[in-house]
């Protein structure tokens, strides 16, 4: 708790937010979760059913684990907001993680249905957690609706492509810093993908396919846990500079002459 991650009214010790979608059984699912360390896991509301015994939810429930539904699938703000306020009836939760997708090709945000819904759940008392574009404009205006964090996507969601634009990704974690956290969402594939965004200065990492679609989602939860946590290290040790010449790690001061044979 030294280093928590604060999101609205909440602290985690987890950096790392965990998806759900994409596992092969519950039970490689739970063992995954397990793993990861994350205190925090989305669940699409759309194909959940509440009331089903052995669903996801129990799982969550098993370990501990906050349930943030999300509204995925959505495609206009209309159903977002519908999505949204289904999920607070049937979980009991004001959270929300919002996506409104403009293609069910690319599954990149509609920038404009987007920040509609976010103005209305924001408005109506929902801690709106958005997915977003890597727009520092963008990211700025939904921060500035009252987003309790906003959430750019490194690429498009399961590409496992990593972070496609690091500059951007820097420009919207400068913008935000002070007041909104910055959560990369989509778009990683393996453990150095988290531990960039960590050290771009991201305040915690959201994925799913990485680790449910990994060859051993266990084994791979734990590799992004640790990765979230070696990146966040890095960030505040701080690097050094990139130069283009080299730099000896010592001086030649001091030393001593060999005399030649």
């Amino acid at each position: 708790m030294d280093d928590p991650l604060r999101i609205g009214d909440r602290t985690f010790t987890s950096r790392l937010i965990m998806g759900t979608g994409g596992a092969p059984s519950l039970g490689v699912l739970e063992r995954a979760l397990a793993a990861s360390g994350t205190e925090l896991t989305t669940v699409a509301l759309r194909r959940l059913d509440p009331g089903q015994r052995g669903s996801v939810l129990e799982v969550l429930e098993r370990l501990g684990i906050a349930v943030l539904p999300n509204t995925a699938g959505c495609f206009t703000a209309r159903d977002a907001v519908l999505t949204a306020a289904l999920a607070r009836e049937a979980l009991a939760t004001d959270w929300i993680k919002l996506e409104v997708i403009g293609d069910d090709r690319t599954l990149l945000p509609d920038p404009v249905e987007l920040r509609a819904a976010a103005e209305t759940l924001v408005d109506d008392g929902f801690t709106v957690l958005a997915y977003t574009n890597d727009d520092p404009i963008l990211a700025g205006q939904l921060a500035a609706i009252g987003c309790a964090a906003v959430m750019p996507l490194g690429a498009p969601i399961g590409s496992g492509m990593g972070i496609l634009n690091p500059y951007n990704l820097r420009l919207i974690v400068d913008r935000l810093r002070a007041t909104t956290p910055v959560i990369l969402d989509a778009g990683v594939g393996t453990a150095s993908d988290a531990a960039l965004a960590m050290e771009l200065g991201c305040d915690g990492v959201l994925l799913a396919s990485a680790v449910t679609r990994a060859r051993d989602p266990e084994r791979m939860a734990a590799a992004m846990r640790h990765a979230v946590e070696g990146g966040r290290l890095a960030r505040q040790a701080g690097r050094i500079p990139r130069r283009h010449y080299a730099e000896a790690s010592s001086t030649f001061e001091g030393l001593a002459e060999l005399d030649s044979p």
